[in-house]
């Protein structure tokens, strides 16, 4: 799709929100995101533990709110928007992460999709036609699957950042979908997790009245993404209706050729975007745009973690053991994600590198963000060195506990265990 435009612009947290209004209007979003129906902001939690990198920040959610009522949209018509994962608790992301404060502040609504009284309908109901054109899912879910009915018409922005991901070597505003679209069983799709996010973007263009994106990267992530990173901060943040355009040239940033990503190589061949940097017209500070990070990339140095996922969806373990994550058996992998991720590596590994991260201006800005007050532009004084952020490992050991109990209670396993139980009573 030629004629892309991506807005690309450097930052310091005394200038992000000023300058989150001019990454916005840069892109165009005007033109995009309509001002008389609901906009939902998709919030990206990738870790319910904070990780410089890993989820949206608040200071780019505080962004974007500003920019639009700044530009005439209505407070009424805005909304924070979270989605469940078996291993991420949304509820306790939005609170350690900060978002949660910034939607308050504001006075929006904070929706939470898979609670019960949202309603969810067949996504052939919701697209008709065009389900005969996906890639994967009807192999997939051959009786369908269900879609928030409240996006139907409603805008979205998605909210995510530049990171990669040991699924998709990168993770954007195509992958922030698959947080939203997809209800329980989202794992099913990991083995064709570059069509899926394909799929989802058709359906996104079908049923939205507006789709656009907005991307931090003051902090970003390289390595086994999206949560045992390395993070780097970068200062730049980026915006677009075209969501492969904005996830090909943050690919292109972090240091990878675009159209050596499926999914992006994918949307481009189909139509849905510009994965061809070529192609595209940056806009704002358009140098920025140029720069390459020359990341190594998520698959160099994976985890353990990683290193099973990979085997167990693409590799050795595929025949022996995916099938396990179709039935009453697929909590096994839930409980092992939280145990190494949240009992294990986040403790020993990960709390130093946030520890290092908070001393940054940055850092220090989100550390101390319930206290900082902002001017028009920015944050002036980001506040005290005085990172008391990161627990200690045996209380970050107790909550991960907290989470597991909490991880099995809502496996959609055990869920559809405990209707079956109530129907037959």
């Amino acid at each position: 799709m030629s004629g892309s435009k991506v807005a690309v612009v450097r930052t310091t947290p005394g200038t992000v929100l000023e300058d989150y209004h001019r990454l916005m209007t840069a892109a165009g979003y005007q033109d995009v995101v309509a001002k008389d129906v609901d906009t939902a902001l998709k919030i990206n939690i990738s870790w319910h533990f904070f990780y410089p990198g890993s989820s949206t920040t608040p200071w780019q959610l505080e962004g974007v709110i500003r920019a639009m009522k700044r530009d005439g949209y209505d407070p009424n018509l805005i909304h924070g928007c979270h989605n469940r994962t078996v291993v991420i608790d949304a509820y306790l992301g939005e609170r350690e992460n900060k978002q949660i404060d910034v939607v308050k502040a504001h006075g929006l609504r904070n929706i939470h999709l898979y609670e019960p009284e949202h309603e969810w309908v067949n996504v052939r109901d919701a697209v008709g036609d065009l389900a005969k054109e996906f890639l994967c899912l009807n192999e997939v879910y051959p009786k369908g699957f269900s879609i928030p009915k409240r996006f139907i018409g409603e805008n979205i922005i998605h909210l995510p950042t530049v990171k990669t991901h040991v699924f998709t070597t990168t993770t954007g505003a195509m992958k922030n979908a698959f947080g939203g679209l997809l209800n329980e069983h989202r794992h099913w799709t990991h083995p064709v997790i570059h069509e899926t996010l394909v799929d989802l973007l058709m359906i996104q263009q079908k049923i939205h009245r507006g789709v656009f994106a907005v991307m931090d990267g003051t902090f970003v992530g390289d390595g086994p993404g999206p949560r045992c990173m390395i993070p780097h901060i970068k200062n730049v943040l980026l915006a677009s209706s075209d969501q492969v355009a904005i996830d090909a040239t943050a690919a292109r940033m972090m240091g990878f050729d675009p159209l050596d990503i499926k999914f992006i190589r994918l949307a481009h061949e189909r139509g849905l975007g510009c994965g061809d940097t070529r192609q595209i017209e940056f806009v704002g500070d358009a140098d920025a745009a140029e720069e390459n990070w020359h990341f190594v990339g998520p698959f160099k140095k994976m985890t353990f973690a990683a290193r099973m996922q990979h085997k167990i969806y693409w590799g050795p373990l595929k025949k022996p053991l995916e099938w396990s994550l179709k039935t009453w058996l697929a909590p096994w992998a839930y409980i092992a994600s939280v145990i190494y991720h949240d009992s294990l590596w986040y403790p020993l590994r990960g709390r130093s590198r946030v520890q290092e991260v908070l001393r940054s201006k940055w850092g220090r800005l989100f550390n101390n963000f319930e206290t900082v007050k902002p001017d028009e532009k920015g944050y002036p004084d980001v506040g005290p060195d005085a990172p008391g952020l990161v627990r200690g490992t045996f209380r970050l050991m107790w909550m991960a506990m907290k989470i597991l109990v909490t991880c099995i209670k809502e496996a959609p396993e055990v869920a559809v265990r405990k209707r079956r139980k109530a129907q037959n009573a």
